[in-house]
């Protein structure tokens, strides 16, 4: 089991991950500064970003001082030298779901972060490109979220050719 980087920040809430060597509860102010440690710490890639909506699980276990807000932001890091694998889960907020981007830190995590953005509607600060990646720029709303209405757009099938 591997622990946290000597520079990181203090209060960083942790425990056991099933399918990583750590799991870490970091505040919204907290997340970059642990980022950038175990940046520091040789954890080369962010293997993934996503965003999830807890919108009808807001009483979802999570280690005491944790504080459940609707979005939470996953962070997955990969230190390939000593084949250990870090987990990020950061509360990202309720109304206006928002955290630091890690652009700074792995430029790999750009189109990420705006499929979070477009998808969830969770914005990263700093991001060099925070617009839409899937849906067309004049959409409006974010398509998995919880809340979001179910739309129907009619689909068109070419008729199948029959047994001959």
């Amino acid at each position: 089991m591997i622990s946290l980087p000597a520079r990181s920040p203090e209060g960083v809430i942790t425990s056991e991950g099933m399918a990583c060597d750590l799991l870490c509860f970091p505040t919204v102010e907290q997340y970059p500064k642990l980022v950038r440690a175990f940046k520091n710490a040789g954890f080369q890639m962010a293997i993934d970003v996503c965003g999830v909506d807890y919108l009808e699980q807001m009483d979802r276990a999570l280690p005491e001082g944790v504080v459940a807000t609707r979005f939470e932001v996953v962070v997955n890091l990969l230190n390939m030298v000593k084949k250990e694998r870090v987990r990020i889960r950061v509360q990202a907020g309720t109304e206006a779901p928002e955290v630091a981007s890690l652009f700074e830190f792995y430029p790999g995590v750009e189109a990420m972060e705006r499929e979070a953005f477009d998808m969830f509607g969770i914005l990263f600060t700093a991001h060099p490109d925070m617009t839409r990646i899937l849906m067309p720029e004049d959409w409006e709303g974010h398509p998995l979220r919880k809340d979001y209405g179910v739309g129907r757009v009619p689909v068109q099938f070419k008729e199948a050719p029959g047994p001959r």
